[in-house]
């Protein structure tokens, strides 16, 4: 009996905590569909969609925002590898104190360290290109992306390695034949989690790009209320085009994310 009340009780916070999460979402999908003209008490305006995306410039916006992503996420992915690989495994001399650096980038807020890096950044260069909003974004990814790897890498069976060790197999054929496959989820996890924080990122765009060559979309979105709209009818369209990335890989790969979370809540 108390299963059953316990049971009755999570369903019914979750069904709560879902309509709570779901409704403003379904709000912004219903203003996207509403009709633009004041008057036109008509529904369901797909063409807003359209509308929004011509005049608000998205595609030019969230094809910057994938070539960022992407960047950030393959140069992220491959590092946090590396880093976790031999913090977890090789665990070389002063490894707690390498470790405690790493963690030190997920303490530091971006706003203490922005305006520093664009002055650097700006010396050498870089500012409105790819690489003055990718490297900042690659560096705090990165701080997350060791802290996590390392968690997996050394909840491996030390057996494993040991048997790869005895067949004559190196570090690097370790962690990427034997470590990498098993990881799985946590790679796929990261690689949303990553992908997620940087497309939503707007302080970096913002300052690292200026004269908004390299604007991202949620940037963009930002410009498109105050340039392109008063209303709240295209700026939620401009909304749902800027969030429809993240909804596809995330259920496209939601199987992986949710075994990763499991996994690194249990083994973490």
């Amino acid at each position: 009996m108390h299963s059953r009340k316990q049971k009755t009780l999570t369903f019914i916070l979750l069904t709560v905590a879902t309509i709570l999460t779901l409704t403003p979402i379904l709000y912004v999908v219903y203003l996207a569909l509403s009709a633009e003209k004041v008057g036109d008490t008509s529904w369901f305006h797909p063409e807003n969609f359209i509308t929004a995306w011509h005049q608000g410039h998205f595609s030019e916006y969230m094809w910057n925002s994938f070539r960022i992503a992407v960047v950030v996420v393959f140069i992220a992915l491959v590092l946090s590898i590396m880093s976790g690989y031999a913090l977890a495994v090789l665990k070389p001399r002063g490894e707690k104190i390498i470790f405690f650096l790493f963690l030190l980038g997920l303490m530091i807020p971006t706003e203490a360290i922005i305006l520093p890096l664009y002055y650097d950044f700006r010396s050498l260069g870089l500012t409105d290109t790819i690489w003055a909003v990718a490297l900042p974004q690659i560096a705090q990814s990165l701080a997350f992306g060791t802290f996590w790897m390392r968690a997996f890498f050394r909840n491996f069976n030390p057996g494993i390695i040991e048997a790869a060790r005895i067949d004559g197999a190196g570090n690097l054929r370790i962690m990427y034949q034997v470590l990498i496959p098993l990881a799985i989820p946590a790679l796929v996890t990261l690689v949303l989690l990553t992908f997620m924080w940087t497309w939503n990122d707007f302080l970096i765009p913002l300052i690292m790009s200026p004269s908004g060559i390299v604007m991202t979309a949620p940037l963009g979105l930002a410009f498109f209320q105050g340039q392109y709209t008063q209303g709240s009818t295209l700026l939620a369209a401009g909304a749902v085009w800027v969030a429809l990335p993240m909804v596809i890989i995330y259920f496209c790969l939601q199987r992986f994310f949710i075994s990763g979370m499991v996994d690194g809540a249990v083994k973490g």
